[in-house]
């Protein structure tokens, strides 16, 4: 296709109140969100990309992840440290650090940390909102290291609850 013969429309103008992201999980301003156990750092949030995506840093303890689910939208991992089990319509596949796993948009599927040991991955979603769904349905922490607060059954149960009843709204099936 040359460029006389295009049928797509122009790209549009840079928006210059865009600005660049530098993203750090070691950075006081990052937002950490401890979610089940885990503590997810958000580092590129929807507001930044005007939707596009997020991307979240995820620190799973062993016998960490969520349980199984489906979304409309897709989700790709990277695993930085560690081994992930990640079950994908019913199957199981571990998958360790160095690895890319994309699960498509509507398919059943949740992870799980059996490694013995800490794991760390990259998730980006597309387009964005999960980043908004973990931080109305997990409890804010000061930092990637810091333990997840201790709740009782009750607090427990409420948690689980928020997260279902919000989950249509972000797009989310618990399975």
């Amino acid at each position: 296709m040359t460029a006389s013969s295009s049928a797509a429309p122009a790209i549009p103008d840079d928006d210059p109140t865009r600005t660049l992201t530098v993203a750090n999980p070691d950075d006081p301003a990052t937002i950490h969100i401890s979610l089940a156990g885990d503590n997810y750092a958000m580092l590129i949030t929807g507001k930044q990309t005007n939707g596009q995506y997020c991307l979240i840093d995820m620190r799973v303890p062993d016998g960490g992840g969520p349980p199984p689910h489906r979304h409309d939208f897709e989700e790709m991992f990277t695993i930085l440290e560690g081994e992930v089990e990640f079950t994908f319509r019913g199957e199981k596949r571990s998958v360790r650090a160095g690895s890319t796993v994309n699960i498509p948009a509507n398919a059943p599927h949740n992870f799980r940390n059996v490694s013995g040991v800490p794991a760390r991955m990259l998730c980006m979603c597309t387009p964005a909102a999960q980043d908004e769904y973990f931080m109305r349905v997990g409890d804010e922490v000061a930092s990637k290291d810091a333990p997840p607060p201790r709740l009782t059954d009750d607090e427990m149960a409420k948690r689980r609850q928020r997260a279902a009843e919000l989950a249509p709204a972000y797009r989310t099936e618990m399975l």
